[in-house]
């Protein structure tokens, strides 16, 4: 007999390995990134330049992450 548990353990982490697979299928930016947000013309921080490809401050890149979920 199968654990109730143990079948909500391995439908979890198969949600959790497709969720990631998902990320890292989508293109992500590559080359320098800017060094003002695109939408508010707020600075970006300097670690967050140092990962290549950003267009957009954190604050901005939230809301427009949240705004393409809807």
């Amino acid at each position: 007999m199968v654990c109730p548990f143990d079948r909500a353990q391995a439908l979890e982490l198969r949600l959790r390995e497709q969720a990631i697979a998902a990320q890292l299928a989508t293109v992500q930016p590559t080359g320098p990134s800017r060094t003002h947000c695109q939408d508010c013309d707020g600075p970006i921080p300097e670690a967050r330049q140092a990962l290549g490809g950003k267009t957009r401050c954190t604050p901005c890149q939230s809301t427009f992450e949240q705004g393409q979920r809807r």
